[in-house]
């Protein structure tokens, strides 16, 4: 009898230590999975304002917002020498595209002439300049496992 209780206690004992041994793996795992997940900056640079007038709004947008909406992330800077530089954090791994406005009069908003054409400068993302509105697919950017750093040309 003193035996089988013996082998029962050493059985109890290393299915405690196979739990402890698995519940620490799933720990690690967890965090490292947590880790390939980081959230990630996109840090653009726009360094041919063409004067120190206003400040320039440069918007994160999903294809949902791209043209119709604010984007998800805004943020706006004044102009220093014909330079700004805006940091987005915390961005999620995804496609996004990034529009930019000198905003020169400080209404929020892009004036355009009686015909159309734009009257304040504006780029988006990968410097892809049409004719017309741009496009989502053109100015299409993918947030992977590295920040990012885009120089938008006005």
């Amino acid at each position: 009898m003193t035996s089988t209780i013996n082998r029962t206690v050493k059985n109890n004992k290393k299915a405690v230590i196979k739990k402890a041994v698995l519940v620490v793996a799933l720990i690690f795992t967890s965090l490292f999975s947590f880790s390939q997940s980081v959230v990630k900056t996109i840090t653009v640079t726009i360094d041919n304002v063409k004067n120190n007038n206003g400040k320039v709004i440069v918007s994160l947008h999903t294809e949902d917002t791209f043209m119709k909406n604010a984007g998800i992330m805004n943020a706006e800077s004044e102009i220093k020498d014909g330079k700004v530089v805006i940091t987005f954090n915390n961005v999620e791994p995804g496609e996004y595209a990034v529009m930019a406005l000198h905003d020169e009069n400080g209404n929020q908003r892009m004036d355009f002439q009686e015909n159309g054409m734009p009257l304040e400068s504006y780029g988006i993302s990968n410097n892809i300049m049409s004719f017309g509105p741009p496009q989502y697919d053109d100015a299409k950017i993918t947030v992977s496992d590295e920040n990012l750093d885009l120089n938008i040309r006005f």
